[in-house]
């Protein structure tokens, strides 16, 4: 496997540190956050956080900086939970509306080749089903949770759960 894949003007690579405060920075949109029913994470808690990703040598977690242009939209991740293998990419809000989500997920697809795949995505984020579906994922349930906001608040996450065969 190479290290750098591409479609187009969307470029797949390994992540490096210089990445990270990018990332920091996209997380901390309060629209993305409202959007990915995700919250945004403090500094210290987003490093440690991605330190422990990027230093994982697991098979089981793959993880690739997204480039469009040249410049860092996001990144996206699979991972092992629950006994299932899961992927999850987050987009920086200058670059959406762009397709660069459906282009980044179609290049990790030929990387991650682990089948089933799962992902789960926020019953509002049409946005993101989009995507998936236009991946070939589909719907095959839906769940409900609380989770606290870290700002002390609990909201209920409504979700639906797709899967790739």
């Amino acid at each position: 496997m190479t290290d750098t894949s591409t479609k187009n003007n969307v470029v797949l690579r390994s992540v490096t540190g210089a990445d990270l405060p990018i990332f920091f920075e996209q997380q901390l949109d309060p629209q993305a956050t409202q959007i990915a029913a995700f919250p945004s994470r403090d500094r210290d808690a987003f490093m440690t956080h991605w330190k422990k990703i990027i230093s994982n040598d697991a098979v089981t977690v793959i993880v690739k900086t997204i480039l469009y242009e040249g410049f860092v939209a996001g990144n996206i991740v699979s991972w092992e939970q629950s006994g299932e293998q899961d992927v999850g990419y987050w987009i920086g809000k200058e670059y959406w509306g762009k397709g660069i989500a459906t282009k980044a997920l179609t290049i990790f697809l030929e990387i991650v080749k682990t089948r089933p795949l799962y992902a789960h995505v926020a019953k509002h984020n049409a946005a993101s089903l989009r995507v998936l579906q236009k991946c070939g994922f589909a719907v095959c349930g839906e769940a409900r949770f609380l989770e606290d906001d870290r700002s002390g608040e609990i909201k209920e996450i409504k979700e639906f759960i797709l899967k790739l065969e």
